[in-house]
């Protein structure tokens, strides 16, 4: 079992991870604005959402994990 500290580290990495993808995917929309390029303005859409996904599965799987602790 994890302890805390590993625990917040581990949702602190990830909610990081997330809003980082998110963040290139913002850029990568706008360079592919900048530069007329649609493959990279899709990119970019596709990160950010992919970065969406993440985010929101990691507070799902974090409140599953905190719930189950919970009850033992």
């Amino acid at each position: 079992m994890k302890d805390k500290n590993n625990m917040v580290k581990d949702e602190t990495t990830e909610t990081a991870e997330s809003i980082g993808q998110q963040i290139l995917g913002e850029l990568e929309i706008i360079g592919g604005i900048l530069t007329g390029d649609p493959v990279t303005r899709s990119e970019g859409e596709f990160n950010v959402e992919t970065g969406g996904i993440h985010h929101r599965a990691s507070e799902d799987l974090h409140s599953a994990d905190e719930a189950n602790r919970n009850n033992d």
